[in-house]
């Protein structure tokens, strides 16, 4: 029996493990994303932002 819980004690360790390498993996994409449309988001956050300022302005 204690072979058993052993082994099922290993198994969930190494799913631990899976679980990191899956988050890396998703935060080394997005932060990949951001550096190359870097340009292009900054354009994007500053337009919205003018179009909030000038709208917040006539109200």
């Amino acid at each position: 029996m204690s072979a058993c819980m052993r082994t099922a004690r290993e198994f969930m360790r190494e799913e631990d493990a899976v679980g990191v390498v899956e988050i890396i993996l998703i935060l080394v994409v997005l932060i990949s994303l951001v550096i190359i449309f870097k340009e292009q988001l900054t354009n994007l956050v500053r337009s919205i932002l003018s179009k909030i300022t000038k709208q917040s302005n006539s109200i």
